[in-house]
C-alpha cells in the first residue's frame, strides 16, 4: 500500500492533483486507513496511470469519469471504452504533430543563433535592432 505522497513521487504527479482526482471519483477503490489517510494499492496505481495519460492529452474530467464508470460496469462497455481510447489517441497524435512543427521552428532558431554566435553577427530579425537602426538613421 502507498500513501498519496509515495504515489505522487512514483507516478510523477503532485499530491494536490492526486487529491483532486480522488475527489473527482477517478480512484474508486482507494481505501483509507484508521487515520483517514488514503492508501493506494498496486491496482490503484493502474487507475492513476490511465487518468494521468488521459489528462496529459487534455481529456476533460467529465470524460475521464465516464471512462472510469464504464470500466466499473465491466466488459459490456468494452466498445465504448475502446472508442474513448481511439479518440484520445487521435488527439495525442494531433498534439504530437503540432509539437513536431514547433520543434522544427526551434531547430531553425537554434541554428540561426548558433550561426550568429559563431560569426559574431547582429540579430537582424530582432525588432529591437531594427528600432535602433531606425533611430540611428533619423
Amino acid at each position: 500500500m502507498y500513501t498519496i505522497k509515495e504515489v505522487a513521487e512514483k507516478m510523477e504527479v503532485s499530491e494536490h492533483t492526486l487529491r483532486f482526482w480522488a475527489k473527482s471519483g477517478f480512484f474508486p477503490f482507494v481505501k483509507r486507513n484508521e487515520n483517514n489517510i488514503r492508501q493506494f494499492s498496486d491496482n490503484d496505481l493502474e487507475w492513476v496511470r490511465i487518468v494521468k495519460c488521459l489528462r496529459s492529452v487534455g481529456t476533460e474530467n467529465k470524460a475521464i469519469k465516464k471512462y472510469i464508470d464504464l470500466c466499473i460496469k465491466g466488459d459490456s462497455t468494452i466498445s465504448e471504452r475502446y472508442q474513448i481510447i481511439l479518440d484520445t489517441k487521435e488527439k495525442a497524435l494531433q498534439q504530437m504533430e503540432e509539437l513536431k512543427q514547433q520543434l522544427a521552428v526551434l531547430d531553425y532558431k537554434e541554428n540561426f543563433y548558433k550561426n550568429l554566435i559563431k560569426n559574431n553577427l547582429q540579430d537582424s530579425w530582432n525588432p529591437m535592432n531594427k528600432i535602433n537602426l531606425q533611430d540611428a538613421a533619423v
